[in-house]
């Protein structure tokens, strides 16, 4: 019930939307109940050959019936589809008000085309809640009120009758479909989510299994969790098609008993035979309302799984939260270790062991080593992705955790190895920096990075879509947007996470001509297992299994027949 109740909690604030839905959707069924009734009503009273005049309220009411369902049916779709996606729209912000603090210590166990089916698919699903869920028994029973006092002016027992094929086809036949269908929606979700992964795996690692070979492999497994899904499918068709069957076989035996009791009272004079259709039909027509009940189970069961899916992370709780007492404003901007050690996981090795250093205001400070060295390490926890496990991490003389997680991120541009662009124009991708930014400050920034010339020269400029992940720009057109968003936020500490990474050296001399200038004044901290471009640096320390092996300036590094020598010989020399 858990898994449903937060959902129903925001349902409540639109009552009086679920409640005109409710009514509307009632009066559809009404409307048709109303349709059949007295079409056969008229039919029956037309056979005695009556004055036309006789027949004109009946005439009436046919139209009436016939073009109110359809106002009706359209009211109700427009209103219940509106609450819908209002909570969906609802649920959207919750889910990434609940990720974006988990990010990236919580979600590296979640992959991403898993995160997307979630956000998108599993937050869809939630429309069944109201619409396949909770309306259709309550509607029913607004139907078996309405319809159940109707038919007691004529009998009782039409009534009953009537009670008794609305409890078979609501609840009896509900109740074979579950047990015939039992984890057919868990499947459908979970194979869902696994195709879409398998899928995103496929295209975004085409070149490396066509590479290796592994492409026939990789497609045969797509296409058997498809076959899989495709079964699952088509055993919930069959069964919607077998409860549908069902539910209309106990319609019409209602219709028959009602058919067979009005034929005795019609001979024992006490209902007239003109009433005869007209009740058999209403009943017929009234199982409009309980045909939906059948699916009801297996709706239940496909939203509460992804219902969990999605509470899995709206529940959990970040690895780094902000304490009460907070920091408005630095001293500085310097930065200090001091005997930091930091671990990803109780048992995983230190990824920092007892690191010192410091980086006074506008200074420049290098950190290089080998891979898993330790020195994205120094980023994630200056950047509070992660917390630290012992040790002190002070900006501008007080320590980072008086800062909340945004003003720490506030402080600090970052030019990562890996680019992030969205597939959306250049300027959307510059404004992710500062979103309040005017065009001036925008093109002011790509002029500064050597980014404005190549803008203009396309047909649309800023206006230009760049594809997803930036494709249709090249490495060193990918890495200027990154220091042009740099520059629009004109944060005071600038970290270069492996920024030259994957650049040619042509391309590589000319982006560092601009981060050179991106540093001037700002206090500085390039990552790195690349060597060149380090002359101009304060300070380097070299780093090994978290801690600091050797620290001087470049041609001090060189002199020494140490690690950062062997370095510089194995990517230089």
């Amino acid at each position: 019930m858990k898994k449903t109740t937060w959902l129903i909690h925001m349902l409540l604030p639109y009552w009086r939307r679920i409640i005109l839905a409710l009514i509307l959707s009632s009066l559809t069924v009404t409307s048709h109940i109303g349709l059949m009734a007295t079409s056969s009503y008229l039919l029956a009273r037309a056979a005695l050959h009556p004055p036309v005049l006789d027949l004109m309220v009946t005439i009436v009411g046919v139209r009436f019936f016939g073009i109110s369902r359809a106002v009706f049916r359209y009211l109700e779709r427009y209103v219940a589809h509106d609450v819908t996606f209002r909570v969906l729209s609802q649920i959207r912000v919750k889910f990434y008000q609940a990720i974006e603090p988990l990010a990236p210590a919580r979600l590296l166990n979640f992959r991403s085309a898993d995160l997307l089916r979630r956000i998108v698919a599993d937050v869809e699903i939630q429309q069944n809640l109201f619409l396949r869920v909770m309306s259709p028994p309550i509607v029913a029973l607004l139907v078996l009120s309405g319809y159940g006092f109707f038919l007691a002016r004529y009998d009782l027992r039409f009534t009953a009758i009537l009670a008794a094929g609305f409890l078979m086809a609501g609840l009896f036949i509900p109740w074979i479909i579950k047990s015939l269908s039992r984890g057919v929606g868990l499947s459908i979700v979970a194979l869902k989510t696994k195709l879409n992964t398998q899928v995103a795996d496929s295209l975004l690692g085409m070149t490396e299994l066509v590479a290796y070979g592994q492409a026939q492999s990789q497609l045969m497994s797509v296409r058997h969790t498809n076959e899989r899904l495709t079964d699952q499918q088509r055993r919930n068709a069959w069964q919607t098609a077998f409860s549908s069957a069902l539910t209309w076989m106990v319609g019409n035996l209602s219709m028959w008993f009602i058919l067979i009791l009005g034929i005795m009272l019609v001979e024992q004079g006490k209902l007239s035979g003109v009433n005869l259709g007209m009740l058999a039909l209403g009943t017929l027509s009234s199982f409009e309302a309980i045909v939906p009940l059948a699916q009801v189970p297996h709706h239940l069961e496909q939203n509460q799984a992804a219902a969990e899916r999605l509470l899995e992370l709206i529940q959990a709780q970040p690895t780094v939260k902000d304490h009460q007492s907070m920091v408005s404003l630095p001293k500085d901007m310097s930065l200090v270790f001091k005997e930091v050690s930091f671990k990803y996981g109780e048992r995983e090795p230190w990824a920092l062991h007892r690191l010192s250093f410091k980086i006074p205001a506008k200074g420049r400070v290098a950190i290089v080593g080998a891979s898993g060295a330790g020195k994205t390490s120094v980023v994630n926890l200056l950047l509070r992705f992660w917390e630290f496990d012992q040790g002190s991490i002070e900006l501008g003389g007080h320590s980072l955790r008086e800062y909340s997680q945004q003003e720490a991120r506030n402080y600090v541009g970052v030019v990562t190895q890996r680019t992030h662009i969205f597939n959306a124009t250049i300027h959307e991708n510059l404004l992710l920096a500062k979103p309040e930014a005017s065009d001036e400050e925008v093109k002011s920034a790509a002029q500064k990075a050597k980014l404005h010339d190549f803008i203009q020269s396309l047909p649309k400029g800023y206006d230009s879509f760049v594809g997803e992940g930036g494709f249709k720009l090249s490495g060193g057109q990918r890495k200027r947007l990154a220091i042009a968003r740099v520059l629009l936020k004109n944060a005071p500490i600038l970290i270069l996470d492996e920024a030259m990474e994957g650049l040619d050296p042509i391309t590589e001399r000319d982006v560092w001509e601009e981060v050179y200038k991106l540093m001037e004044g700002r206090t500085t901290l390039v990552i790195t297992h690349q060597l060149t471009g380090l002359e101009k640096m304060d300070e380097i320390l070299v780093l090994d299994k978290g801690q600091v092996v050797e620290r001087g300036k470049h041609g001090e590094l060189l002199k020494q027949n140490g690690g950062y020598r062997r370095l510089w010989n194995s990517r230089v020399g």
